[in-house]
């Protein structure tokens, strides 16, 4: 049935309320980021800046730490989004697709590390890395990155490929095809918005992760955007105009990302919804 005239009004207040509450707070930074100290401190305060300034964007581009620590994240996110993606393509094939004894056990496994709280992994990882040598370094937080994000990739991935039909795989075989040739030929073509998903879900996750990064990294050659920002805030003061500037800048690359992305990436968290 088509809505009513007064329902589809209803139903535009309601998305424009909501993309209002959404964009709120993107908005308000955008605007701080370009008003001077004296109108960041005002009350009430002003929506709109009334002496425009790119003085924050200097202080974060040219008189801090944060092109560095973009750049360290940049590595670290992609290094840890590359390796989660490539191990879970490999478990959830085989979860889905091959019977072997203790496989439910191996899936409440994995599931319970993504389960698992922050504070009861992070002494014993940075004990291990210790140990290691890998401190303060881009390997660590990748390794570190990896293991948090893998689990929810795992089930993610493993749900997509087993709503592909296996008989397409089945005609492959008898065709003479390996393994290895259909997973890489047929099903990951096929699962192209679920790797989607995987790779936004990792990628944002391992961007915007703050307390391992403030834990296992505290050389500013390894630091990453996170713990930048947070460096704008000291014992006495918060410089909210370069607070402000350095999280749109590092907003635009998930915004990027995302809008990039959007189509499969709805497609790949939608997947297996309907039943056909």
């Amino acid at each position: 049935m088509k809505p009513s005239l007064i329902g589809r009004l209803f139903l535009f207040v309601g998305v424009v309320v909501l993309i209002f509450v959404c964009m709120f707070p993107f908005l308000w930074m955008a605007l701080s980021s370009i008003k001077p100290v004296g109108e960041l401190y005002r009350v009430p305060p002003s929506w709109l800046p009334e002496h425009a300034t790119l003085a924050n964007f200097w202080n974060v581009l040219f008189e801090s730490n944060i092109p560095r620590y973009f750049l360290n994240s940049t590595v670290i996110s992609l290094g840890s989004t590359g390796v989660a993606l490539l191990l879970a393509i490999f478990a959830s094939y085989g979860l889905a697709r091959f019977r072997f004894r203790g496989k439910g056990l191996a899936q409440a496994f994995i599931l319970l590390g993504q389960l698992l709280p922050t504070a009861a992994i992070i002494v014993p990882l940075f004990v291990t890395l210790r140990i290691l040598g890998l401190v303060n370094s881009y390997l660590g937080l990748i390794l570190v990155y990896t293991i948090i994000t893998l689990p929810l990739s795992v089930w993610m991935l493993t749900s997509y490929f087993r709503a592909i039909p296996v008989e397409l795989e089945e005609a492959a075989i008898i065709d003479g095809a390996t393994r290895l040739g259909i997973l890489f030929r047929i099903t990951l073509p096929l699962s192209a918005p679920g790797l989607v998903a995987i790779v936004v879900y990792a990628f944002v996750t391992t961007w915007n992760e703050f307390l391992f990064a403030l834990v296992l990294a505290q050389d500013y050659r390894v630091k990453t955007l996170p713990i930048g920002i947070a460096e704008f805030t000291t014992e006495f003061n918060t410089d909210w105009g370069s607070v402000m500037a350095a999280s749109l800048i590092m907003t635009v690359p998930i915004a990027v990302l995302f809008m990039a992305m959007q189509k499969m990436f709805v497609g790949g968290l939608t997947a297996g919804a309907v039943k056909g």
